[in-house]
């Protein structure tokens, strides 16, 4: 199984459901490229450049196709691997791209991502203190879950720092901007769950999924998460572990 993270995360992401995901899978979570701890961008930014990063990572462990779970960017990630055969199935939670063709509201999405970087970079030095107190660590998690109480602190902390350390951010918003993003749905012939919270105030619900939901993949196990907000892995890491565990067997 490979895990991939959304757009300024790291592997981490993932953490507290893998020991669920690994009693039944070997799992590989890399960090995407030009993320924190993840490899370094090398020339020109590219529609291909995440997924050839996530390919090599796949290669070296000796995967040669796996069930790909993917959450926001990653969930996108995902489904390219998808159409290039090297997915079994593919479980995306809120994956990006499923704006309906004519939809603008990607735009405010990609300026979220600015404002919520530069706000973090200037709040780095008093992250600790900052995350040290209950309203804290909900205000650092208001946009990607609801119930916050059980994430460790120090899981936090790697995030917040992951955020400001993304120096893919820039150039893939820009891009993005610029040339949009290209899907060859077509080619995805493998098991598809979507699942999306409804609460999402990243890609709220079910307007970032239209495009998911009636034009690509209609026929797609579609699950709607109630009162669960952008990252269920991190919001409700039993049940996400155990719907990503159900539709893998």
């Amino acid at each position: 199984m490979v895990c991939i993270h959304g757009f300024t995360d790291t592997w981490r992401s993932w953490e507290l459901v893998l020991p669920s995901l690994q009693d039944q899978h070997d799992v590989l979570a890399p960090t995407l490229t030009g993320h924190m701890g993840g490899p370094p961008m090398e020339g020109e930014i590219s529609e291909e450049m995440l997924v050839e990063g996530v390919e090599r990572a796949m290669d070296e462990a000796g995967f040669e196709t796996a069930h790909i779970v993917g959450n926001s960017l990653g969930g996108y990630v995902a489904l390219q691997l998808a159409a290039r055969g090297r997915a079994e199935s593919v479980v995306a939670l809120a994956p990006a791209g499923g704006w309906a063709e004519g939809d603008e509201s990607y735009r405010d999405t990609l300026a979220f991502f600015v404002s919520m970087q530069e706000q973090m970079k200037a709040a780095l030095p008093h992250a600790e203190a900052l995350l040290s107190t209950p309203e804290g660590r909900r205000m650092a998690t208001a946009f990607t879950v609801e119930n916050y109480e059980h994430i460790p602190t120090e899981l936090l902390l790697h995030q917040f720092r992951g955020a400001v350390g993304c120096d893919a951010a820039a150039p893939l918003i820009e891009f993005a901007l610029e040339n949009g993003w290209s899907l060859a749905a077509e080619k995805i012939d493998c098991p598809l769950r979507i699942v999306w919270g409804t609460e999402d105030k990243i890609l709220a619900w079910p307007r970032s999924a239209a495009g998911y939901r009636n034009d690509l993949f209609p026929n797609a196990d579609w699950i709607e998460l109630d009162g669960i907000g952008h990252c269920p892995q991190l919001d409700v890491p039993l049940e996400a572990a155990q719907l990503i565990r159900d539709f893998t067997r």
